[in-house]
């Protein structure tokens, strides 16, 4: 008699769900048709990469090759093609742990869905640096000033003033 690894069923109370579970019956249906993966290998990638890459790469789309009809001679399922993006050099280190990332990638999907990766570099973070706001003329200062003139309470005033700073500062010059 052998063991299978127990499956955690989503958490519900009388008919509640969870938010990421309605989100990826919204999602998936999109992923699929558009990159052919789907937010449990997107949400499952840090594991399936591994330490090493997690940081660096991530999984852009799954192109499966042409399909004939079962009727015909070589018909059936046929293994894709996995894109990854992965930043800068990074990807000549990816590139050498391919056999390797196949495996684990078939393995995540308990059947042998990929037949080679397909790398490009391509940045993987958003830069985290915010544009400064410009400093506030005086007529932006009379203005914001003539906004806040109605709230009594100094420490909400202090917070809507630094607000409307970065907000008014960071628009278009007058």
């Amino acid at each position: 008699m052998s063991r299978g690894r127990a499956v955690a069923k989503p958490f519900t109370r009388k008919g509640s769900q969870q938010i990421a579970e309605i989100a990826n019956h919204l999602i998936d249906p999109i992923l699929a048709k558009r990159a052919g993966i789907n937010t449990l290998l997107l949400g499952s990638w840090d594991e399936i990469a591994g330490e090493q890459f997690a940081g660096c790469s991530r999984p852009e789309r799954i192109r499966w090759p042409r399909q004939d009809s079962p009727n015909e001679v070589g018909g059936g399922f046929s293994p894709g093609v996995l894109t990854i993006a992965c930043e800068g050099a990074r990807a000549l280190f990816l590139m050498h742990q391919e056999v390797e990332l196949i495996s684990r990638v078939n393995s995540f999907f308990g059947f042998r869905a990929i037949l080679q990766i397909r790398i490009v570099q391509k940045a993987i973070h958003a830069p985290t640096h915010k544009p400064a706001a410009r400093p506030l003329s005086a007529a932006d200062k009379q203005r914001l000033a003539d906004m806040l003139a109605d709230v009594e309470d100094p420490k909400l005033r202090q917070a809507l003033e630094k607000l409307g700073q970065g907000v008014i500062g960071r628009g278009p010059k007058p």
